[in-house]
């Protein structure tokens, strides 16, 4: 038992290894002084200043924070009604729509990216900011589905019924008493289909109109152009720090959702 518990805990941290190594390289790289992309020579500030001067950097940014804000309205108010319907009512093809939901967690995301814009084409509607807000609300609200679903099997609708006892309509009700209870799962709801958004590059790259660029976006170009600069390192150093920061506050949340 012993040895199945050495070899258990070697594996697992060889798997970690093989996750984090490389972005903790590249977070060492983003701070040197040499051009060299293997050797590190020395720590300089160098390439973050070079990245904060670059225009292109930010305005994909801003792309990458309205879309995701955008993205993130749209697919908590579509999942939150979504799952209070399917938990509190029963309907026919109930157990047909809740797999459905799920339908984009399972699938690969670019054949999903790839139907999608085959359907712009045939349908006749120009690429634009808003088909790429289209792909990414299609992805997203599965996963806040399932956040505010699971939110919903530990709620108990005697709390609304009170409520209308005591003269709450039913929309009264919803907003006074059922949103705050269900307010952990929707904001972990939020910050994953935020994030989901914010990261994406295989849906907006496929639904993305010419010069519409987010930063994953950004990135792939910098790399497929320039050979993978050092300033890259600096810029995924800066996407990472903002993503582990998002993940961080998810997890607290979702501690109090399980």
């Amino acid at each position: 038992m012993k040895l199945f518990d050495k070899i258990l805990k070697a594996y697992t941290y060889t798997v970690l290894a093989l996750i984090y190594l490389p972005i903790v390289i590249l977070i060492i790289f983003s701070f040197n002084e040499s051009r060299s992309k293997v050797v590190f020579t020395g720590f300089t500030l160098e390439n973050y200043y070079s990245l904060i001067g670059n225009y292109r950097v930010w305005d994909s940014f801003y792309n990458s924070i309205w879309t995701g804000a955008v993205v993130t309205v749209v697919s908590v108010v579509l999942a939150i009604l979504m799952a209070y319907g399917v938990s509190r009512y029963e309907f026919s093809g109930k157990t047909l729509i809740d797999s459905i939901m799920l339908i984009p967690i399972i699938i690969p995301e670019i054949v999903e990216a790839l139907t999608l814009l085959v359907f712009l084409v045939i349908i006749g509607i120009e690429l634009s900011p808003y088909t790429v807000i289209i792909g990414h609300v299609a992805f997203d609200i599965s996963f806040a589905y399932v956040v505010v679903k699971a939110r919903m099997a530990g709620y108990d609708p005697q709390f609304e019924e009170a409520a209308r006892t005591l003269g709450a309509d039913e929309i009264r009700a919803f907003t006074k008493v059922t949103l705050p209870i269900l307010a952990p799962g929707i904001a972990a709801a939020a910050l994953i289909a935020f994030l989901e958004s914010y990261d994406d590059f295989i849906k907006t790259f496929f639904t993305r109109p010419p010069g519409f660029m987010t930063l994953p976006v950004y990135i792939w170009n910098m790399a497929s152009r320039r050979g993978f600069p050092l300033d890259l390192n600096a810029l995924a150093t800066f996407v990472v720090a903002i993503s582990l920061i998002f993940a961080y506050i998810r997890n607290r949340i979702e501690r109090r959702v399980y």
